[in-house]
């Protein structure tokens, strides 16, 4: 009988699309998913590191997963957190069998000895040395590429394609480049191979990356070069080719900067007028200090393009507060910004202070309650616009895939990160439905069929 597994996933949409990959080579290798915690041979925690209560969010996963897991069950750890902290997790945590980084198979054929529940953990000979001993160093290598295995058959009409790996950008605040390392872009046909054999029962695919916007430019001429003939970004090709093979592409992770008129009028085209641009604030002196690009006139600006081209364009952004040197003058032209950009959706968070980040040396730290004050009043200020821009939508027209019964999406809401829209249960899943908003909540909208939609599908 096969062995089952039991794969938990934190963090973002890239580690998910990174968590059907590795489900995928679970398969290859001969198990199968199992119901429940109560059934698997193996336990698969694809963690997160990306801020301090990401770390802590995994750490305690894996804790309740090694209790709850049953007698003999062996428990691995990957993604982010193993990655990056790989060693200290071997040493310090005796309940995981095996902590590998990316690109190492986490199939363990050959069972680990385990000592009897209540006592402190394994022996460091029932592991595989080799694996071990390059985590232990820092030169866990990869011995098949995650980026582009075949991944699992999707289940939903939408599915997330990762387009690159790592980042060549320097933040100040992020520490993704010291674990998920430089930007590595897939290949247009492997991109393109992926959307093509998910089938026809996906109507819209979205991109993302670390810097989506950045595709290909790894892969291809430098970018001066690239401008000086006229050619535009990678990803607007990308984009035109994928819109031609699916009804949806949406977009995630844009960098301001690539934002110009063709990456504009591109995005657009893709049936999804849809912009989630990481401003991560707005003072043009603390985003010097964040090593970022840009400022308040700037993003008005470039937000007043999008909605030249499209009046109905939805608008997403994520802002950090407390940011070493944040002035309380920095916050209110955030605060002054987010009432004039009326964006749809933002996220705000306090800055995490991470390892090796530029960050770390600077002077003039923001206390933690002050950036929880600060976090509060936008995130006030936000909700009463987002509340606002989806209760002007009562009595407008809209189609929305049909995710599951009774809940969809327009081009307004990215899945898993936004509202939603709700419609009758009869409307069928997969399908792309013209309804009628009746009613606004939140972040949440309400919609019946248009009528000579519904009698349309009454013939």
């Amino acid at each position: 009988m096969a062995e089952r597994y039991w794969l938990e996933t934190l963090g973002c949409p890239k580690n998910r699309v990174d968590s059907e990959k590795l489900a995928g080579t679970l398969l290859a290798d001969g198990y199968r998913p199992a119901s429940s915690l109560a059934e698997a041979d193996l336990v698969v925690v694809n963690t997160c590191a990306f801020i301090e209560a990401a770390r802590q969010e995994s750490i305690d996963v894996i804790l309740e997963l090694a209790e709850a897991r049953p007698e003999g069950v062996r428990l691995v750890v990957t993604g982010c957190l193993a990655e990056r902290d790989g060693a200290e997790l071997t040493r310090c945590m005796p309940e995981v069998d095996l902590v590998v980084g990316f690109g190492v198979p986490v199939s363990l054929r050959r069972r680990a000895p385990r000592r009897a529940r209540g006592t402190t953990g394994h022996d460091a000979a029932t592991k595989p040395r080799g694996i071990q001993a390059r985590i232990a160093d820092g030169t866990a290598g990869a011995s098949f590429d995650l980026l582009n295995l075949p991944r699992l058959p999707v289940k939903a009409p939408w599915a997330y394609v990762k387009v690159a790996e790592g980042c060549d950008r320097r933040c100040g605040f992020c520490a993704i480049p010291q674990f998920r390392g430089r930007q590595r872009s897939r290949s247009a046909e492997s991109v393109i191979g992926e959307v093509e054999s998910l089938g026809d029962d996906v109507r819209e695919i979205v991109l993302v990356a670390q810097d989506v916007s950045s595709w290909g430019r790894d892969r291809d001429v430098p970018e001066d070069v690239r401008r000086a003939r006229g050619a535009p970004r990678p990803i607007v090709g990308l984009l035109r080719e994928l819109r031609e093979r699916v009804e949806r592409v949406r977009l995630l992770y844009l960098y301001p900067s690539s934002l110009d008129e063709a990456m504009v009028e591109a995005i657009v085209a893709t049936g999804v007028a849809y912009f989630d641009l990481s401003l991560q604030h707005v003072s043009r002196p603390l985003l010097g200090r964040m090593r970022r690009w840009g400022e308040a006139q700037t993003f008005l600006d470039q937000v007043s393009v999008i909605r030249q081209v499209a009046p109905d364009a939805a608008l997403r952004s994520s802002f950090i507060l407390g940011y070493p040197g944040e002035t309380e003058d920095d916050h209110d032209r955030l605060l002054e910004f987010l009432e004039e950009v009326q964006l749809d959706w933002a996220g705000f968070f306090t800055f995490s202070e991470e390892v090796g980040t530029y960050a770390t040396r600077l002077s003039e730290k923001v206390p933690t309650a002050l950036a929880l004050e600060r976090l509060r009043e936008c995130s006030e200020t936000q909700d009463a616009i987002t509340a606002a821009k989806r209760a002007a939508l009562v009595r407008e027209r809209v189609s929305v895939l049909v995710d599951e019964p009774g809940t969809g999406r327009s081009h307004r809401e990215a899945p898993e990160i936004d509202g939603v829209v709700h419609v009758p249960r009869v409307l069928p899943v997969g399908r792309i439905e013209d309804v009628m908003v009746t009613g606004a909540a939140g972040p949440d909208l309400w919609a019946e069929p248009v009528p000579e939609c519904a009698a349309g599908r009454a013939r």
